[in-house]
């Protein structure tokens, strides 16, 4: 595969559980556990070995843009995490996928494992320009700022790959975290390379997102029924695939255009959200209040006695049937003659 090819690769792989021996419940019924030979290695210098030749590979596919994540259990991500910073990765976040119906611990030696670790990392210290869609992660938290530990089900019920009555997958992925993810660091049109494919879990996202995606699988049982799954799943509209916006996109609009355009006349009032505070409009496009004037940012910080400020939420300005509209309003008027 190209150098550069790829815009994120989100890896599932062996955990190294280290099993020894059967997990029986209680009512001495077993546990079907992880126990492939593909989650088998001799020493952890092995499993070392093997983390960094498909992690050095992973760095040389990813765009300059690009980010990886891999998720893990205590069992292998501490040992990931020092692999992807020794080889030049810069870690984002790790991502605490707090699982609501974890299995229990039935032999009640220890906590009940609850949750795995998702490391979120960009191509390199240097690199700025990699994708985090912020707003939409926001409107997806119900307009609050999306935190680093995610409260997600494992996959269970209907979404469960089955057959004959067995699991398909031993640790098939939630497609709710891969929804998250994909979401959070890609946009439509964008490729994602999955190296341990299993069930298929990011293809089946990727498609309905409207995303292109590679999936690497060795077994040729999975690699089927990941290839059945995918193509079960119908893409939504291209006309509903674009998220929130993230403003930082946006291309820059200084408050004196507003003044220039005549959206705002010299002289005009400018109000907080109360109406406690008033500023009159210079023709420069500062703001004048008393003795002080400054931008829409400073006046605002002035009047708060804060250290900083968004004027453009702040102030007001009275439409013609007076109610008070945020500045931000006009602005978006002028982004959208831009566009």
């Amino acid at each position: 595969m190209p150098a550069a090819s790829i815009d994120t690769i989100f890896a599932d792989p062996p955990y190294n559980l280290q099993l020894k021996g059967e997990l029986i419940r209680p009512n001495n019924t077993r546990v079907n556990a992880v126990n492939d030979d593909w989650d088998q290695f001799d020493s952890f210098k092995d499993y070392d070995n093997f983390s960094k030749s498909w992690l050095i590979e992973a760095r040389r596919l990813l765009k300059p843009t690009g980010t990886l994540w891999v998720i893990g259990s205590y069992h292998n991500v501490f040992r990931i995490g020092s692999i992807v910073q020794d080889i030049g990765f810069w870690i984002l976040n790790d991502i605490i996928w707090r699982k609501t119906n974890p299995m229990p611990n039935f032999r009640g030696r220890r906590f009940t494992n609850a949750h795995e670790t998702v490391i979120w990392c960009a191509k390199s210290k240097d690199s700025k320009k990699y994708t985090f869609n912020y707003h939409a992660m926001k409107e997806l938290n119900e307009g609050l700022q999306m935190r680093s530990d995610w409260n997600l089900p494992i996959c269970n019920g209907s979404e469960r790959l089955k057959v004959n009555g067995q699991k398909a997958h031993p640790t098939q992925k939630p497609e709710a975290l891969m929804h998250r993810v994909i979401l959070a660091s890609t946009n439509p049109g964008d490729l994602i390379l999955d190296p341990f494919f299993g069930s298929g879990t990011t293809g089946a996202v990727a498609k309905r997102l409207g995303r292109k995606w590679i999936g690497i699988e060795q077994n040729k049982n999975y690699a089927k029924i990941a290839e059945e799954r995918i193509n079960s799943i119908t893409a939504i509209d291209p006309d509903f695939v674009a998220t929130t916006p993230s403003k930082r996109s946006a291309p820059r609009v200084p408050f004196g255009s507003l003044v220039e355009s005549g959206l705002i006349s010299p002289g005009d009032t400018l109000y907080d959200r109360m109406k406690r505070v008033r500023a009159r409009v210079r023709p420069d496009g500062s703001l004048t209040l008393g003795p002080v004037s400054g931008s829409i940012h400073r006046m605002g910080a002035h009047v708060q006695k804060s250290s900083a400020c968004n004027g453009w939420t702040f102030w007001h300005f009275a439409d013609e049937e007076g109610d008070l509209r945020p500045i931000d309003y006009l602005r978006n008027i002028i982004r959208q003659a831009k566009d």
